[in-house]
């Protein structure tokens, strides 16, 4: 489930890199156009604007889909960063709990029933993030585009807020099962609690 969850962030990734180089070409081919614009007498512009906007429409409607992309790759890259943050605190933690003696079989099991919803439900968002990018070959509006995408961002934040605070009551239910003041001290440091 990790390989799949980092495959498609990397995707993801590579998908936005793509659409920034595509975009970095056709600004390239837009100040070619601007430069040759510059060039022309005053009383020539006007036809030849207008010829260069027949020809060039489908471009230029190329040009915004692109320049959309960047201004919601930023956001897209948190996402994708917030589900990295997710996985890595789901292992480190996962892998703490499988050593505490304080938790038994069955605890763990609940534990790992928990932890495969909160990422089942965190893949969902990022197959949001696919629906943005592949929107782009399609039509949806850039307000739709936005909603999905802070939708995504939200649930998100909530899957990784529940992790954080399961984990949390798991840690505080070790610290309570603990009997001494050395058992005490000695789960803080394996948690790395002040």
């Amino acid at each position: 489930m990790r390989a799949a969850l980092i495959a498609a962030i990397k995707a993801v990734d590579l998908r936005i890199q793509r659409l920034q180089n595509k975009t970095i070409w056709l600004q390239n081919a837009q100040k070619k156009i601007e430069n040759i614009l510059s060039k022309l007498k005053l009383d020539e512009i006007s036809e030849w604007t207008q010829k260069q906007r027949d020809l060039y429409k489908e471009y230029y409607q190329e040009l915004m889909k692109v320049k959309s992309i960047i201004t919601y790759y930023q956001r897209i890259k948190d996402i994708t960063q917030k589900q990295a943050n997710l996985i890595e605190e789901y292992e480190r933690a996962w892998h703490l709990f499988q050593k505490d003696k304080h938790f038994n079989a069955d605890e763990l099991d609940y534990m790992q029933r928990v932890y495969s919803g909160i990422l089942e439900e965190s893949v969902k968002n990022i197959d949001q993030i696919f629906l943005i990018l592949d929107s782009f070959t399609t039509q949806m509006s850039d307000l739709k585009r936005l909603e999905i995408i802070d939708a995504a961002a939200d649930q998100i934040d909530s899957n990784y807020d529940d992790l954080a605070l399961f984990n949390k009551q798991n840690v505080l239910l070790s610290l309570q099962r603990a009997k001494t003041s050395n058992d005490v001290n000695a789960v803080k440091k394996f948690y790395g609690i002040p």
